[in-house]
């Protein structure tokens, strides 16, 4: 590979600080002669002259010597792969197909710009451009997937590998980036020394050259292992590893002495041969030096102090050893003995011995008696009392442990004094205004510290005693409530905690089965549901578990009788939950989801709303048909048969149930469904249900039209009879452009060869993985004679030719415009077939196809037959008036694109004319001449069509005609329904709500006549097909609406009844509930007088409703005022001081003794 020369924005950089010294030396020398301007040659410098070429090159003269190479950020290599080393040669076109889809790949990868070009000898030239990093990735990327790959192998000692490897990998990375190869080196555990490089021949060698390199400096270094006794290992390392860092600097050996804590002996050198022995000779030195001349002493030490003499970190040990010599050896710490050896110079060792004794006595630990109780009272709120005392001396350490009566300190003997005075004045304060009391309650105590009224029992006496509550938490399992503060406080707060207690003892516990599921929704959003029941029974208290527990138990606390109050409730919304929650699926034809929905989603609230069901449909862009509808059986079958109502009087849909033995459901539906959507896809798309597994039934339900039903019931029970009788399978492979041309058009050659063999031939959907695999299924004889047809027509398609054909230049264009549109339909039908047209400018008529030789064939029968339509073509015009022609496109044009499809032809609609002058009127003058004058008297005849009228439609002639007739079955037609006009204002509906729903249902237009013309005659406009139908639905909706007046009259039935003013609260009832009741009841509307008006009878209550209705409602009342006039009324005198405890927390006491009571 070569590559080019690059500019990078670094040496740019060092170009420009060149440049700036050059300016301040030139500045400094004019400073000096500051009135001399300078010359043309200073200010400009010459560029060198040019070498000749026997001379060796010299380096520029002038100036131009100073400046550097520059660099950018932005680099360009150009890689060349030479033909043989090419993997797609073959290409059919330059610039298309794999290796330009590889090429895109690489660019979204690597974020570098590639241009491909072809050089003379057909190698491949690749320039890439980008930042570096990127290039380098992208080379790599050119060189695995656009060259052909060579392996070589390079072996080197095993122990030189991890040198290869770098640090973390990053130097293997960097030299597979820079070679652009794949280097793969055995694992430790593998004995091989064989290192393979995978990738060009070129990029081999590199890395070839660049890993023997590695090897080769990795034999000029040596590696030494040195005995040493332990004891002399501190020596060696020196006070703080000074010694051996210094030994390590000055001869560059890496040295390894093993921490104190491994007992290792051995000392490990690394490095160049010849520095490696100074290294060696030198420790060998100190060893022996050492050896001679020290000499040991072994004193008692307590173990509780060994930990001050080592220091933190071993920091003490460090500096005995630096201002002594002496090194300090402490037993481990697992170790009983107190026994310390001290190991040094015979005249160091007594200076080592006194600086051990400072540093074990420096620090003392002592205790402090105090209750344990009062731990927590001496440490305070988040530590503040303690903190006190260790800002003071921040080097004593307090220790409280928890159950014993004593505090540890731990610190400089000073500071420990001071500390242990303070904490005693402290214990000695709060044992003397402190006290305690312990009180023993059944378990559990959980009601205490549950929320009553906002707050918990237990905040409330903490806070009205000033005293401290302990409850043990329920997995110590103790009855042991501890109560701490201010003596008075703690007798007071053991009395209410008692009281508490035995109160508690007459409530009960009950778990309640509710599966967890239905949790979330009986607590509600926000808690808003699980609030009320509280409100309903607040002396229960109701636990759910965790929801991550996955368990069912709710547990309900409480007085037994309003336990078993809410439970009943409770279990009463859970079966209202259990019925709400079933679940239906329909499905229904894609087409027929927008007319289930209604303009703006009128249909379907209606439907939700009416069956009281949640209805969920698919995403428009999904390609799931089914609408999932939730809630009560009963409602859901209700709303599910409504959806097929619309459906099916939107199609003729029948429904057909097969049965068909559950054992071959699965087989018959096939791997991922792929069997029965064959057959679904064949027959228009029908629906076939098939019962849920393991539900034992046979009955197979297919919905769709009534022929493609017949169709798909047939195969599916043709197909069951095969699965009975033996069935057999085959999978073929075909390329997935091939698929089309092996279907035929219309899927004409697939047929004939299922009616010749009798199999059933299965191609892959879009949603399959696999997009080769064919399947062909049937008896064992139909399927070998079929895949025998379908092989040889795979295999003829193999056989690539190229054929020519002659195409009159003045039909080109109509084969590559629209980006080359009818090129690729026939491509995409004749699987895959490339036809080449000469390049616009040049006159050649010469047209080539290249593919399968049948594919070929087909293409250019297919393009003569496209020429024969050419050449036949003519126009013809169709006139509509221009009115009408917004409503003939269809939206988004979709009737006119279907009739272009349906007869192969083109239409083009003329420009709108804004105001178009009515034929009647009289010509328009022009510079004072009639516009008419000197023109065509056809143009000025007021009898012919208006240009903006004609549509023009081009194809052949018995296509045109049928075109027309099709175009002009599409123009509305009015019709006029006699309405009565005081029915007309329920038709319109609200906000025109009632007559948009009769337009989109029936596809019309209905004028309804302004009121102020009072007129009974309202006009339907659109499609003749639709015309009756919405003419029956607006006589059907007239009809009903006669029917609702009449009922209207009868349920104007007006009775009055005389009921005393002093019992009408009580009949009214509590926030309404008694009258709500009774208009619910009898369906009647009741109305008492209004107290303010003066003129109005104020015993008087009138009863509107059908007239059966209303004498029930008054039977109702007059049966209430009864039994009040039986009722006697007592006074009771109370001290109004306790009004309020009878009355209770939002009169919920009050409440309790007349529903108690009945009074």
């Amino acid at each position: 590979m070569s590559s080019v020369a690059v500019l990078t924005q670094e040496s740019f950089a060092e170009h420009r600080s060149g440049l700036a010294q050059q300016q301040v030396k030139v500045a400094a020398l004019n400073s000096e002669e500051e009135n001399d301007p300078p010359t043309y040659k200073d200010a400009f410098p010459p560029l060198p002259e040019k070498a000749t070429c026997l001379e060796p090159a010299q380096e520029p003269a002038g100036a131009w010597s100073k400046i550097r190479p520059i660099k950018a950020s932005v680099i360009t290599q150009v890689f060349h792969v030479p033909l043989e080393e090419r993997k797609y040669k073959d290409m059919n076109q330059f610039g298309e197909g794999e290796q330009a889809k590889i090429c895109l790949d690489i660019m979204q990868k690597t974020g570098a710009h590639l241009e491909l070009s072809l050089a003379k000898d057909q190698g491949l030239s690749i320039m890439v451009s980008g930042k570096l990093e990127a290039v380098m990735k992208a080379r790599k990327e050119i060189v695995a997937r656009l060259q052909t790959q060579a392996s070589a192998t390079v072996a080197i000692p095993k122990e030189h590998h991890r040198f290869v490897i770098g640090k973390s990998g990053e130097k293997l990375q960097d030299l597979e980036l820079k070679t652009a190869t794949k280097i793969q080196i055995p694992r430790p555990e593998d004995s091989s020394n064989q290192i393979k490089i995978t990738g060009t021949k070129e990029g081999i060698e590199k890395a070839r050259h660049e890993i023997l390199l590695i090897s080769a400096e990795q034999d000029k270094r040596a590696v030494e292992r040195l005995d040493v006794d332990k004891v002399y290992h501190p020596f060696i390392a020196g006070p703080f590893n000074k010694l051996v860092s210094e030994i390590m600097q000055e001869t560059g050996t890496r040295i390894n002495i093993p921490p104190p804590s491994v007992n290792k002996t051995e000392i490990v050198f690394t490095g160049e041969k010849e520095q490696l022995a100074q290294a060696v000779a030198r420790i060998k030195k100190i060893y022996e030096e050492k050896k001679k001349k020290t000499t040991t002493i072994a004193v008692e030490v307590k173990k509780s102090q060994h930990k001050y003499v080592i220091g933190p970190k071993g920091n003490s040990l460090q500096e005995i050893l630096e201002k002594t010599g002496v090194s300090v050896e402490i037993p481990p710490t697992d170790s009983s003995s107190e026994t310390v050896i001290l190991r040094g110079e015979p005249e160091k060792l007594g200076q080592a011995l006194t600086e051990v004794y400072a540093k074990a006595n420096s620090f003392t630990v002592s205790s402090v008696s105090a209750p344990s109780w009062l731990h927590r009272f001496i440490i305070g709120k988040k530590g503040q009392n303690l903190a006190k005392i260790t800002q003071q001396m921040p080097k004593v350490h307090i220790e409280f442990t928890e159950g014993e009566d004593k505090i540890t300190l731990e610190g400089p003997t000073e500071d420990v004094n001071v500390a242990q005075e303070q904490i005693e004045v402290m214990v000695k304060d709060l044992i003397n205004r402190m006290d305690y009391a312990e009180i023993t309650v059944e378990h559990p105590f959980s009601r205490l510290v549950l929320p009553v009224s906002g707050a918990s029992l237990v905040n409330r006496i903490k806070d009205q005693y000033k005293v401290s509550v302990r409850i043990p938490p329920d997995n110590e399992k103790s009855n042991l409530i501890r109560i701490e503060g201010d003596p008075q406080g703690v007798q007071q707060a053991k009395k209410e905690l008692l009281e508490l207690a035995s109160r508690m003892e007459n409530e009960r516990t009950k778990d309640l089965i509710i599966e967890q599921r239905f949790h979330r929704t009986i607590i509600g959003q926000k808690g808003e549901r699980i609030r009320e029941i509280r409100d309903k029974f607040p002396e229960v208290i109701i636990n759910f578990p965790d929801p991550a527990h996955k368990s069912d138990i709710v547990q309900l606390r409480g007085p037994k009788n309003e336990v078993e109050k809410c439970t009943k409730y409770m279990q009463k919304m859970v079966a209202d939950l259990v019925e709400n929650s079933f679940s239906i699926s329909v499905p229904i034809f894609k087409q027929f989801h927008k007319n289930i929905i209604g303009k703006g989603g009128a249909n379907i609230k209606k439907i939700r709303e009416e069956s009281n069901t949640k209805i969920d449909l698919p995403a428009e862009n999904s390609n799931s048909e089914t609408i999932i509808i939730t809630g009560k059986r009963a409602n859901c079958e209700a709303a599910r048969h409504r959806i097929l109502s619309i459906q099916k009087e939107l199609a003729d849909i029948t429904e057909v149930e097969v049965s068909i033995p559950s054992k071959l459901h699965n087989s018959l539906i096939g791997a991922k469904g792929r069997f029965i959507r064959s057959i679904m896809e064949e027959c228009g798309g029908v629906h076939i249900h098939f019962p849920t597994e393991g539900s034992g039934s046979d009955t197979v339900t297919i919905r769709g039209p009534a022929q493609d039903v017949e169709k798909a019931k047939k195969q599916l029970l043709h197909l069951a009879e095969e699965k009975q009788t033996k069935s057999y399978t085959v999978d073929l492979r075909a390329k997935p452009e091939y698929h089309k041309f092996l279907i035929g058009k219309g899927g004409g050659n697939i047929r004939k060869v299922r009616d010749n063999t009798g199999a059933r031939i299965i191609f892959p959907t879009s949603e399959d993985k696999d997009q080769e695999l064919i399947t062909i299924m049937g008896t064992e004889g139909a399927v070998k004679e079929a895949q025998k047809e379908l092989e040889a027509l795979i295999k003829n398609l193999d056989n690539v030719v190229e054929d020519s054909m002659v195409v009159d230049p003045k039909h080109h264009r109509h084969f590559v415009i629209r980006r080359g549109q009818v090129l690729r339909e026939i491509a995409d039908e004749y699987g895959g077939v490339m036809v080449s047209f000469p390049r616009s400018g040049t006159q050649s008529d010469k047209v080539t196809l290249k593919g399968a030789k049948d594919c070929v064939e087909a293409a250019k029968k297919r393009i003569q037959e496209i020429i024969e339509d050419l050449e036949a073509q003519v126009t013809v015009e169709c006139t509509i008036p221009q009115k009408f022609h917004r409503s003939i496109m269809g939206p988004k044009g979709s009737r006119i694109q279907q009739i272009t499809r349906d007869y192969g032809v083109q239409i083009k609609f003329p420009d709108r004319e804004e105001n178009p002058a009515p034929a009647a009127e009289p010509a328009v003058q022009e510079n004072g001449e009639e516009s008419g004058e000197g023109k065509d008297p056809k143009e000025a005849d007021p009898t012919s069509p208006r240009k903006c009228d004609i549509i023009v439609i081009s194809g052949r002639r018995e296509k045109c005609e049928a075109a027309k007739e099709a175009l002009q079955a599409l123009v509305p037609v009015t019709t006029e329904v006699e309405v009565p006009f005081d029915l007309h204002r329920y038709i319109i509906g609200q906000k025109g709500s009632g007559i948009r729903k009769m337009m989109d249902e029936f596809e019309v237009n209905i004028q309804v006549p302004a009121p102020e013309l009072r007129s009974d005659v309202i006009s339907i406009t659109g499609l003749a097909a639709n015309l009756d139908r919405a003419k029956a639905g607006l006589l059907e909706r007239v009809k009903e609406l006669q029917a609702e007046q009449e009922d209207r009259a009868l349920r104007s039935f007006k009775l009055t009844v005389t009921v005393d003013p002093k019992y009408h609260p009580k009949i009214i009832g509590r926030k309404g509930a008694v009258i709500t009741q009774i208009r619910t009841e009898h369906e009647v509307n009741i109305q008492f007088p209004d107290k303010d008006d003066e003129n109005q009878s104020q015993d008087q209550i009138t009863i509107t409703g059908y007239e059966r209705n209303t004498e029930a409602a008054r039977d109702a009342i007059m049966k209430i005022v009864g039994e009040l006039e039986q009722m006697v009324s007592e006074d009771v005198t109370l001290d109004h001081r306790v009004h309020a405890r009878i009355i209770g927390a939002r009169g919920k006491a009050i409440r309790r003794i007349m529903d108690e009571f009945k009074v």
